[in-house]
């Protein structure tokens, strides 16, 4: 998989939403941040929404073997 910089802001909301999810208490707010900026993210570097977040989250989730 290529590697996708991710920006900044959309790196601090998956975060918040894993560590929400680890907690047993993501809230719909803070999912739909995560996915509207997903989405327009992956429109701006022109990659599918679906590759842009499989790679955000193995960023996120899964550091030790994001590279």
């Amino acid at each position: 998989m290529a590697t996708i910089d991710f920006p900044p802001d959309l790196l601090a909301l998956e975060v918040r939403a894993w560590e929400e999810i680890q907690a047993g208490r993501l809230t719909v707010d803070t999912a739909r941040a995560v996915q509207a900026r997903l989405t327009e993210f992956a429109a701006e570097v022109g990659v599918d929404r679906y590759t842009a977040e499989t790679g955000l989250k193995r960023i996120v989730r899964h550091a030790e073997t994001a590279d």
